[in-house]
């Protein structure tokens, strides 16, 4: 392309509707593989590592969001504006590409629509927003954060709310500003993988998987609840692999997923049923004498408890009956997996968000180990692990000032012995479950939660039973919200401020799927007046230090840059083979060790082994083996599935304008027998409704849901007031509470039933 042609583009596209246009017509023809600031990039150009003339800044950045893949970025920089974006040809995982939100990280930076000043709001809702200096809103919430301490004598009564908005390090500087507060109340929990975390530790110890790349060694691949081909793109490269070295490929799910239509043989199971597949498929194998005996004997105990079981209460038929696939199929199935060498199973997070989630991923790991397929390289019951997240957390890890009062723990407990000198006031922040937060916030007493500070989250978006959170959000005082749009959560603020994009801030990503560690350098200065989330914490603390020395010991000058270098040890440094996180400019790099878990046999558990029996899980309340739950008994006529779209992550992307060219508005889909049934034709407006509220939605038919389900992908579009959390209520799942704080959420474990509207 001569660069007259490149300014004749640059030309045609000023015209924005020209642009998205344009834009979408050369992808769909193959021509470009981004959507770029100001000229486009032929692929052969990107394939080939070609930097266009006219001196172009690189910038090493990481995907801090949630996701399997967190990408490495390079950022090409020119007179200080990011023009375009692409993977990191340094990761393997990685291997120079994005996904297609990835693609879009160009226009979030430079989004006409980011919240640029901090603003107040005059009446939550009511879109009265004012222009506020930073000075002006910091002394606002100081002057209100003093009045709650003075009022219940401990700051108790301010409450934070913070998941996965931003997974980089320094991020974790909003629960640093909790601490340096005081003793506050924080919602803790997870409402994505905990019920899978818990099963994993009293199976093995932890959650630990193998590296995703040995998956081409693999010679069979279940894909059990999971969708990569959306939702973690760039492991499809290692599924393929393995298929084209022998290995088959089988994906079950409850819908028929991009990732089942590529998969050698697909299962569309009854939603909630794993367990009882699972199980079924471990008797199959028990029967056919297919079990690893040797290594069951060596690693394990309890296989003879979890045999005795499965042979009598558990059949085929039975599992036939449960799962919905014929046991003809099960039964071959099971006898393949159980004879190739190695084999894996990919246990997603979506099949463990239901009532039985914990326990039906106990009889998967089963599964996994009793043909002796843990610890094996291409083996694995592969959930996700933290190895590779050993930081000093220096951001989170603040003082509270001198003085503070909070939860007195023990004590309130009455487990506290006033007797012995040594002990004294034991005082700990209060914790409340995120997965219940309107519930936790209405309840909450002694003190009320009078405050909320939002930050990487998206509550009236994301969290569940939208109806309730409207009237705690009523209960409160004052709401700050963090964040870069104007979301359903921030029109519900009564302080919004201004947070950076990953371009505009120092931080450092690890994947909690793949072993790679990238830099995140700041590519360009801040847009408008944003701040990163451990600047606001030094303004605020600054601010409240000079009208009120002491009561705030946050740092109130630091460089982000210095905050992100303190989060690295010897520990990080010896795992990834480098000797300074300065090495990490050169490109991202990959842990040296750890990638096989449990590999050596020694498992993290109180025996030490592979435990078919828990007595741990027993203590905990939940069975001793991974026995059959029954799921959630149906309360409406048609299950709901809210799983993830491939165009967004949670409320984030979707509201982008490049995004909505391709993804404009939401719909329930439905089966056409379904929908027959109800006269509901293609495009009709629907109302769905539950016990929980109800959405008005656009219909669209398909028979890739199965006809006793309806299916409606989360995500925030920014012109309609859609939200599927009107239907999700906050039922727990069994597990989560022994390692994430709190049990998860039955997500999927949700009914309802639609109408023409």
């Amino acid at each position: 392309m001569s660069q007259w042609e490149k300014n004749e583009i640059e030309k045609a596209l000023d015209c924005p509707m020209t642009r998205r246009r344009f834009m979408k017509w050369l992808t769909a023809a193959g021509v470009v593989s981004a959507m770029p600031c100001s000229f486009l990039i032929p692929r052969d150009a990107q394939a080939a590592g070609i930097v266009y003339e006219g001196g172009y800044e690189t910038f090493r950045n990481a995907c801090p969001r949630n996701c399997y893949d967190t990408c490495s970025i390079v950022t090409y920089v020119k007179d200080g504006v990011a023009k375009f974006v692409e993977g990191a040809k340094e990761s393997t995982f990685t291997r120079g590409g994005l996904c297609v939100k990835g693609n879009s990280y160009i226009r979030r930076l430079y989004s006409p629509d980011r919240i640029k000043y901090p603003m107040v709001q005059q009446g939550r809702g009511t879109g009265n927003w004012k222009r506020v200096s930073w000075d002006d809103a910091l002394t606002r919430i100081s002057e209100k954060f003093f009045e709650m301490n003075e009022k219940d004598g401990s700051m108790l009564g301010l409450a934070m709310t913070k998941y996965s908005g931003n997974f980089g390090i320094t991020n974790y500087g909003v629960e640093g500003l909790m601490s340096s507060l005081g003793y506050t109340t924080r919602l803790v929990g997870t409402p994505c993988w905990p019920a899978g975390i818990d099963a994993q530790n009293y199976d093995m110890g932890n959650m630990w998987c193998n590296d995703p790349e040995d998956m081409v060694d693999a010679r069979y691949v279940i894909l059990w609840g999971v969708n990569p081909a959306w939702c973690s793109v760039h492991t499809m490269k290692y599924i393929y692999e393995a298929r084209q070295r022998g290995a088959k490929i089988l994906c079950i799910d409850p819908v028929l997923t991009q990732t089942a239509a590529k998969a050698d043989e697909y299962w569309q199971l009854s939603t909630g049923e794993d367990g009882a597949l699972a199980l079924g498929m471990a008797r199959h194998i028990l029967d056919k004498g297919l079990v690893d005996q040797d290594w069951v004997a060596e690693n394990s105990i309890g296989f003879k408890e979890f045999a005795d079981y499965l042979k009598q209460e558990v059949t085929l038929e039975w599992a036939s009956e449960k799962s919905g696939i014929p046991a003809r199929r099960i039964a071959r199935v099971a006898e393949e997996f159980a004879t190739a060498d190695p084999a894996t199973i990919w246990i997603g997070y979506g099949m463990q968000r239901h009532v039985n989630g914990g326990a039906s991923v106990r009889s998967i790991d089963a599964l996994v180990a009793m043909t002796g397929n843990v610890g094996k390289i291409g083996g694995g019951a592969r959930y996700g692990h933290l190895q590779t997240w050993g930081f000093n957390y220096h951001a989170m890890i603040q003082q509270p000032p001198q003085g503070a009062k909070g939860y007195l723990g023990k004590a309130a407990k009455g487990e506290f012995d006033f007797t012995k000198k040594s002990e004294g006031p034991a005082y700990t922040n209060r914790t409340l479950n995120i997965n219940k937060t309107a519930r936790e916030i209405l309840d909450a007493t002694d003190p009320p939660v009078r405050a909320l500070w939002v930050s990487c989250k998206n509550p009236m978006n994301q969290d569940f039973d939208r109806n309730l959170m409207e009237k705690a959000f009523k209960k409160l005082e004052l709401v700050v919200v963090v964040d870069q749009f104007f979301n359903p959560t921030v029109e519900q603020a009564d302080i919004v401020l201004p947070v950076t994009t990953l371009f505009e801030e120092w931080t450092v990503n690890a994947g909690y799927w793949h072993y790679w560690l990238s830099l995140n350098e700041q590519a360009v200065k801040p847009l408008h007046e944003a701040k990163s989330n451990i600047e606001i914490a030094a303004a605020l603390s600054k601010k409240m230090n000079e009208l009120t020395p002491g009561s705030c010991t946050f740092p109130t000058d630091i460089d982000t840059k210095d905050w992100m270098a303190k989060e690295f040890n010897k520990g990080v440094y010896d795992l990834f083979g480098i000797n300074s996180w300065k090495e990490l400019k050169n490109g991202p790099q990959k842990a040296k060790t750890n990638l096989l878990a449990w590999g050596d046999g020694k498992f993290g558990t109180p025996s030490g082994k592979y435990e078919f029996k828990s007595d741990l899980c027993a203590e905990h309340g939940f069975n001793a083996l991974p026995k059959y739950v029954a799921g959630r008994k149906p309360y409406d006529k048609l299950r709901l599935l809210t799983p993830h779209t491939k165009f967004g992550l949670h409320s984030q992307f979707i509201n982008l304008d490049w995004m909505e060219e391709f993804n404009p508005r939401p719909y329930v889909y439905i089966h056409p027998e379904t929908a027959r049934a109800r006269n509901i034709a293609e495009g009709d407006r629907v109302r769905v409704k539950n016990k929980t509220g109800e959405v008005t939605i656009t219909a669209s038919l398909t028979d890739n849901v199965p006809a006793d389900a309806i299916l409606m992908y989360e995500a925030w579009f920014k012109n309609t007031p859609y939200n599927c959390q009107n239907l999700v209520d906050d039922t727990s799942a069994d597990m989560g509470g022994y390692k994430a704080g709190a049990p998860g959420v039955a997500i999927h474990d949700q009914f309802a039933d639609l109408v023409k509207a």
